[in-house]
């Protein structure tokens, strides 16, 4: 859970921003059951600093996720963006509702960080049109 409070219009700026890659090289390690390689970026601007992360399992290759975290000077690290694959079933705790077993794609809300939710606790099945959360009319 978030505990830096940000509405959907901070989220969509900090994920549309430009951002460079401080470390090009970064090489995938396993860990346990799974590859990692974790890249640190950068706000073109040079403010605001992200980790984008990508995992996936030595053993089941659609187990996988890929993901940006915005690191803010202070306050808890939030997960703005990651995508799954279909190695679990996932459900949405405000809304109730509930896929199985498909790639989705997770992303912060206001509304769930005001919540006490998992910042990026909502999520949509994968090419699915934008629903009504992120249709919303933006705070601000």
């Amino acid at each position: 859970m978030a505990t830096t409070v940000l509405t959907d219009r901070d989220i969509e700026g900090l994920l549309s921003m430009p951002k460079q890659v401080e470390n090009p090289g970064a090489k995938f390690r396993t860990e346990k059951k799974h590859a990692r390689k974790d890249y640190r970026l950068i706000s073109g601007d040079g403010i605001h600093r992200f980790a984008l992360f990508v995992r996936q399992s030595t053993v089941l290759p659609e187990n996988f996720s890929a993901g940006l975290r915005w690191l803010p000077k202070s306050g808890e690290d939030v997960t703005l963006i990651r995508f799954n694959g279909p190695s679990h079933p996932h459900s949405n705790s405000i809304e109730g509702d509930r896929f199985e077993f498909v790639c989705h794609v997770h992303q912060a809300t206001e509304r769930y960080i005001a919540a006490g939710k998992k910042d990026e606790g909502f999520a949509e099945r994968n090419g699915e049109v934008q629903d009504a959360e992120r249709r919303a009319p933006l705070s601000g």
